[in-house]
Formats: structure tokens, C-alpha cells, sequence
């Protein structure tokens, strides 16, 4: 369990449609992790998944228009959840709930709900892709983002409840939640909105034949956190990525993934995509030495070399730092044994970079393929921080937050 979750306070809609039963498990796994999770279902949502289900995974009673319509005893039930909510999820979001808020209308406990609070809400529409084309429903999608008060999260792709396959879809309980973290940690706000962020993530391989290699035990899981916080915040994010021990799915998130493997190809793809970016995090495992000359096919055992010849890999950060304009930034990472602190105060003076985060990879539950981690953010200019022990995508948002000191 993660501090961050404990006693957030989210308020979450649900709208009639039969991805509702996804949203069972979002609400499963908030609870699980400490937030309060209040459910408000409208009467067609109560037609998919009855109340009670929310009620037991939610340990909150779950509130309905038949709450809503009841003679109260003290403030309406809508005023107090509106000021109750730190953020508001609606997921799914039908057609029709999607067109009551996008004229203001208010005939039942959700739609009320939302006119009566000031927090930030995000929108996870679900519907057959038909409707989700529909120029109606396209023109209510387009006028709810007028608001920056709504975040509108994409839909997936994919086979529907109808058979059809295309948009629609909603997205995954592990996306929502990634939404709703970044939904409460900025209070709404999209502070990377506009940037152009370049990120790079997983191990490179080198070759030795066709089927051995030499590389490292880097899951991707740090880089694929910073990338997806950056576009949960807003940011146009490109990543670049080594083979990755995690799965993932960019395409939730609106994040360009682009596959290498060697450090060469890795190096070539960095610098031509670079020159556009505001800012890099240089995230990835990158190896230290290749072989010289990898054999064609594959050896067989009996005649693998006792000795393998390497040469250097020439260092990629370096080489981009010394090009870089003035209002880019560049931050790399420095996975180290023992105090970590002097090795990557040396790297960040020799490479070149604006800030480097320092992380430990001997310590208990951190480092290569761990879900948690920990170090030190070390700016060239300023105070260095400690990170305590968090969840990568808490870590994530921490590294953010510090990056925007940058300027």
C-alpha cells in the first residue's frame, strides 16, 4: 500500500453501459490501497451492476438517484459529495450522461453532483463506436473541453460488447487509475500541458549471435512511469524503449512508443527525434561495452570463444548534452551500489546534464524490475532532494514536479 491512496477522497460515477463491470475493479483496487471511494451510479447503470457490488468492494455505501430523491435530514446529499470529492472519475461515461453535462443539465444524483462541486473531473467515455463517432457525441466530447476543469481521457480500441470491432472501448482499471493519481496529485491541473517530452526506458542488448546477448535486467517499468505521468499531466511524450520485462499499452496514455534494441539504434533514434523536444529523461539501461565482431547465426556451444573481445558503446547523453539549446533540459539516471551520491554527482558534471536522479539498486525492493524505488534528485543548480521509498509511478510524479524547477 502506497501513503499516497491513504484517505484520498474519490468520488466515482458510474453511467449505464456494460464496461461498468471494469470499474468494479478500479474501485476494488483503490479501496485495497486506502482511498475513500464513494460510487454514485445513475438508474441505468443500476441495470448492469447492482449497488450492492460497489457496496462491498467500495466499504461505502453506494449512493443512488433513490438516496438522491429521499427527504433529508440535514445539507443535500449533492452538496455534500460535491464538497466531500477531492476529484471525480465518471467511467463509463454513456452518450447520454456525456450530453446532460455538456448543456448543464441536472436531473439525477450525478449530473448534480458535478454542478455542485469545484473539483477537477475526469471523463472515461465507453460506448459503440457508431455513437462514439456520432456527430452529436462529437460535438458534446468537443464542447466539455472548453472546460479545463474536465480532463477527457481516450477511449481504447479493440472488440466490443456488440461484437463490432473499433473505438469505444473503455480503458483499462490500471489506466483509470493511472488518470485518477494524476488527477489528484495536480488537483486538476495539466502543468506539462504544451511540453514536448523525450524519454527513453528498458535495457539495450548486444548481440553475440543470433540468439545470445549481452545486457542487463532493466524492466522499463522507471521510464514507462515517467512517461505515462508526463501524459496523464499533459505532455506530448515520445518514448523510447529497449525490450521491456512489463506490459504496456501507449496507446491509453496517447504516448508514440518506439522500439530499438542496440545502444546504436538506440543513439540514432535519440538524436534525430531530440532537436524537437523541450525536455529528455534518459531513463534507459544503456550497456557499456558490445562485442567487437558478433557472430553470424548461431554458435554452436562447442565453439564459443573462452574470451570475448568487447569494445566501448560511445555514451549517448554525452553526446546529445553537448548539442542541446539552452531552454532544453536533459536529466539522466544513475543506478548505483553503495552511496550513490558521488558517482552520479561525477556523472552529472562529465555528461553534461541539468539534473541526474541517483537510485540505489542493492537496497531491499528497488532498483532493476522492482515495483518500488527510491534515491536522489541532484539538479546542477540547487539542493539535492531524497526520494524516499514509493511506488515508481508516485515516484514518477515526485520526479515531475522537481523537473518543472528546471524552468
Amino acid at each position: 500500500m502506497d501513503l499516497f491512496w491513504l484517505g484520498r477522497r474519490l468520488l466515482i460515477g458510474v453511467s449505464g453501459g456494460i464496461a461498468a463491470y471494469k470499474t468494479c475493479a478500479l474501485v476494488s483496487g483503490l479501496a485495497q490501497q486506502g482511498a475513500e471511494v464513494k460510487v454514485v451510479l445513475t438508474t441505468a447503470a443500476e441495470k448492469f451492476v447492482s449497488s450492492l457490488t460497489f457496496a462491498a468492494l467500495s466499504r461505502q455505501p453506494t449512493l443512488t438517484d433513490a438516496d438522491f430523491w429521499q427527504p433529508t435530514r440535514g445539507r443535500p446529499l449533492h452538496i455534500e459529495l460535491g464538497e466531500w470529492a477531492e476529484a471525480i472519475l465518471i467511467a463509463p461515461l454513456s452518450a447520454n450522461t456525456l450530453a446532460k453535462l455538456a448543456h448543464g443539465l441536472a436531473d439525477n444524483l450525478l449530473t448534480n453532483v458535478i454542478l455542485a462541486s469545484q473539483c477537477p473531473v475526469a471523463l472515461a467515455p465507453a460506448m459503440n463506436t457508431q455513437m462514439w463517432q456520432a456527430q452529436a457525441v462529437a460535438q458534446n466530447w468537443q464542447r466539455l473541453q472548453q472546460d479545463s476543469r474536465f480532463w477527457a481521457l481516450p477511449t481504447a480500441s479493440g472488440r466490443l460488447a456488440c461484437d463490432a470491432v473499433g473505438e469505444g472501448r473503455l480503458l483499462e482499471p490500471e489506466a483509470l487509475q493511472e488518470y485518477a493519481l494524476a488527477l489528484l496529485w495536480t488537483k486538476g491541473q495539466r502543468d506539462w500541458q504544451g511540453k514536448r517530452v523525450l524519454i527513453s526506458a528498458g535495457g539495450t542488448r548486444e548481440p553475440i549471435d543470433a540468439v545470445r546477448f549481452i545486457g542487463n535486467p532493466s524492466s522499463g517499468r522507471m521510464g514507462i512511469a515517467l512517461a505515462v505521468a508526463a501524459a496523464c499531466r499533459g505532455a506530448s511524450v515520445t518514448l523510447v524503449h529497449g525490450p521491456l520485462g512489463i506490459p504496456f499499452q501507449p496507446e491509453w496514455f496517447g504516448i508514440q512508443a518506439l522500439s530499438v534494441e542496440t545502444a546504436a539504434q538506440l543513439e540514432r533514434v535519440l538524436t534525430s527525434l531530440f532537436p524537437q523536444m523541450d525536455m529528455l529523461w534518459m531513463a534507459a539501461a544503456v550497456g557499456d561495452v558490445r562485442p567487437a565482431q558478433p557472430f553470424a547465426g548461431k554458435l554452436p556451444k562447442a565453439q564459443l570463444p573462452e574470451t570475448l573481445p568487447l569494445v566501448r558503446i560511445p555514451d549517448v547523453v554525452a553526446a546529445l548534452s553537448q548539442g542541446k539549446r539552452p531552454q532544453q533540459r536533459i536529466i539522466g539516471f544513475a543506478a548505483q551500489t553503495g552511496d550513490p551520491l558521488p558517482p552520479a554527482q561525477e556523472k552529472l558534471h562529465q555528461k553534461g546534464l541539468d539534473a541526474i536522479v541517483a537510485n540505489p539498486i542493492d537496497l531491499p525492493d528497488s532498483g532493476f524490475g522492482s515495483l518500488h524505488n527510491q534515491g536522489y534528485w541532484i539538479p546542477r543548480c540547487g539542493d539535492i532532494e531524497t526520494i524516499l521509498p514509493c511506488e515508481k509511478s508516485i515516484m514518477a510524479h515526485r520526479l515531475l514536479d522537481l523537473a518543472l524547477r528546471l524552468g
